[in-house]
């Protein structure tokens, strides 16, 4: 195998054809990969990718190849994958306001250039679900909003098209599988790229702890920042000890770490009905 890349929480290899993904348990927040794991984080968001790649493998083609056919020393953190050629482009479906989205809104009225209603505020539930996509920064640089406009140009109207629906539509079904677990999914990031054959297939992750915003339903209540089962947790106590967002990042202290990791296994068992042993 050939190390391919080596991202803030994920490692590319290359073996044949195929690629291997490999989820570690670093964490990543404003897109600064923190010095200190969280254990079994790998693990828990492969498991839990590879559950919503399943559960929607009707709506929208996927990488996966394998799940069991993995190097050894990867095991339950790897997936083999199908090549893909990603989209320059993070999509973004949002239901609710909160974080940068309500942060932009605050400021402009709308979220990615979409308009939204006067008088929402923190975890207001959006009239209809919005795409509100953002650029793809290199290692070490923030993702930045940008508009449908801007998602056109770079990629076309018919596929700019393509991505809102698709996005749009996995984040709806999601949403609702969700919501029957309890569990209300604000917002969720997709990575898709184009097959060989031209057409758009999920990679990377899917509405796992890392790339959405799991609130619990029954404690749900707009105007307040909510329990958020997800890397928010290490973000507000990242933010209210002064770090200014920038490299290098503190080291996370055991109790931080142990809540983190208790949330994600929390949210994988209520989502999936599994234990996680």
């Amino acid at each position: 195998m050939e190390l391919l890349h080596s991202g803030k929480v994920r490692d590319v290899y290359a073996d044949g054809d195929d690629l291997i993904l490999v989820a570690s348990d670093r964490i990543s927040i404003y897109d600064v990969a923190l010095p200190t794991p969280i254990p079994d984080k790998g693990k828990l968001l492969t498991a839990l990718s590879l559950w919503w790649f399943e559960q929607l493998s009707d709506l929208v083609p996927n990488h996966v190849i394998s799940a069991t056919d993995v190097p050894a020393e990867f095991a339950g953190r790897a997936i083999r994958c199908r090549r893909l050629e990603m989209v320059p482009v993070e999509c973004v479906a949002r239901g609710y306001l909160t974080g940068g989205g309500l942060k932009e809104y605050e400021r402009t009225g709308a979220v990615s250039g979409v308009p939204l209603p006067r008088g929402l505020g923190e975890a207001s539930i959006l009239p209809e679900p919005i795409f509100t996509p953002s650029s793809k920064a290199p290692l070490g640089e923030h993702d930045e909003p940008i508009t449908y406009a801007d998602v056109v140009a770079k990629v076309g109207e018919a596929t700019a098209e393509r991505l809102r629906q698709i996005t749009i539509d996995v984040y709806r079904r999601g949403a609702e599988i969700a919501a029957d677990r309890g569990i209300l999914i604000a917002d969720t990031k997709l990575e898709l790229g184009w097959a060989p054959d031209g057409s758009l297939v999920l990679g990377d992750e899917l509405l796992t702890s890392d790339s959405s915003r799991f609130w619990p339903a029954e404690s749900y209540q707009p105007g307040r920042v909510q329990f958020s089962y997800d890397k928010q947790y290490v973000r507000d106590w990242a933010t209210s000890g002064g770090w200014n967002k920038q490299a290098p990042a503190p080291e996370v202290p055991t109790e931080v770490v142990e809540a983190t990791r208790a949330r994600y296994v929390e949210v994988y068992e209520k989502l999936t009905g599994n234990s996680w042993d």
